[in-house]
């Protein structure tokens, strides 16, 4: 049974706490820390004090503007917690839930969500900007401007208001810290190669791009069953880790990999290329898809920025050999099914999750988990938050 707070409905809603957070700003050129005032959650929005933030590249696409979303924002859309109180109409969480934060919502009555494909459910479109489905912001500075929270998250924070559709409840017994990687980069990389790429019994699979969504998506492919995963990176520290996660082959560049595909398959081609560097640069999407036979799938994941075009092809290659090239996005799944299910493979032992995680930070050293990331000495870095300074009135 639920416990609403006392807070009036719809956008509006008191402040109750203060909270440091992850911030970008118009002129920032890093992320910063700032201390925000938190509105109490209103009609269908839960407040979340999270315990572990993962670092994802898409933040740092914010931060060179790659991506432009409306600032200032709180960071971080990667992350686990404890809910700590719930606003009116919540029906499906309580306060001392534990729980995961999908950086993709789920309604559960749109085209979308009804069609069951959450993933690109209508409320995503909140992503860039930070507004709640009720309206209104729930981060405010001291001189009264508001802040977004990224795809209405904002886990880089010790707490935020968010909607309950982006919130999955988990088993209590699962370790929150690496919880926190099944709301975007786990699900991301899986889904890549099980759902969008439709990885089967015996197939050839190449995943370009071996960080944190990229492991994942070699995960997926050995469970799906692939004979072969070839694993392309230009870091020799994660192509040693690609082969820690199931991958069969590691090479550097495309180009070296050409040619063991060729051989693997007999001439026939890989049947899934999936891409997932940081950065989906033209000259790799060309690769993934000359380096499927017929009949092949390429899987992109990653992207190069908003505006920019980065797919010049063939089209008689695309056609004569019915290729498919189709994007993914969190995997192609459904946050709140499968969030739960990975997290029970791993339970289970089925499911690599503590391996992922390189290194822990604290808020104050998110920018030097981000260049730990550019200069590819982690897999997956999490911000460990310290809340004990920040209890709800």
């Amino acid at each position: 049974m639920t416990t609403p707070s006392d807070g009036p409905p719809g956008g509006e809603a008191g402040r109750i706490v203060r909270t440091r957070a992850v911030v970008l700003d118009e002129n920032s050129t890093e992320f910063e820390i700032r201390e925000l005032e938190l509105d109490e959650p209103g009609v269908g929005e839960v407040l979340i004090r999270y315990v572990a933030s993962g670092l994802c590249h898409s933040d740092l696409h914010s931060l060179d503007r790659s991506i432009t979303p409306r600032l200032p924002m709180v960071m971080g859309h990667e992350g686990s917690g404890v809910v700590e109180r719930v606003g009116p109409g919540v029906t499906r969480l309580s306060p001392g839930d534990h729980v995961v934060c999908s950086f993709v919502p789920s309604c559960g009555t749109c085209r979308y969500c009804a069609t069951g494909r959450s993933a690109l459910c209508d409320l995503g479109a909140n992503a860039l900007t930070g507004l709640m489905p009720n309206g209104g912001f729930r981060f405010h500075d001291d001189a009264g401007r508001d802040y977004g929270a990224w795809c209405t998250l904002g886990t880089h924070a010790q707490r935020a208001t968010v909607p309950e559709g982006s919130v999955v409840k988990i088993d209590p017994w699962i370790p929150l810290e690496v919880a926190a990687l099944v709301g975007c980069g786990v699900p991301t990389g899986w889904g890549s190669a099980l759902t969008a790429g439709g990885v089967g019994v015996g197939d050839i699979t190449v995943v370009y791009g071996a960080g944190g969504i990229g492991v994942n998506a070699i995960q997926g492919a050995v469970h799906g069953g692939a004979k072969y995963v070839i694993a392309i990176d230009p870091v020799a520290y994660k192509r040693d880790t690609a082969l820690d996660f199931g991958a069969t082959h590691v090479f550097a560049t495309a180009e070296d990999a050409a040619e063991a595909i060729t051989e693997l398959s007999w001439g026939q081609g890989a049947d899934q290329a999936i891409v997932t560097p940081g950065v989906a640069h033209e000259e790799i999407i060309t690769a993934a898809v000359a380096a499927v036979g017929k009949g092949g799938t390429v899987v992109l994941t990653a992207f190069a920025g908003l505006d920019v075009t980065n797919i010049r092809l063939r089209s008689a290659e695309i056609t004569q050999n019915q290729k498919t090239i189709k994007g993914a996005l969190f995997g192609s799944l459904n946050p709140h099914y499968d969030i739960v299910k990975l997290l029970r493979l791993y339970d289970a032992g089925k499911l690599k999750l503590d391996e992922l995680v390189t290194q822990r930070y604290t808020m104050d050293q998110v920018n030097e988990g981000y260049a730990d990331m550019l200069e590819g000495r982690i897999i997956r870095g999490l911000i460990i938050h310290d809340t004990s300074s920040t209890a709800p009135e």
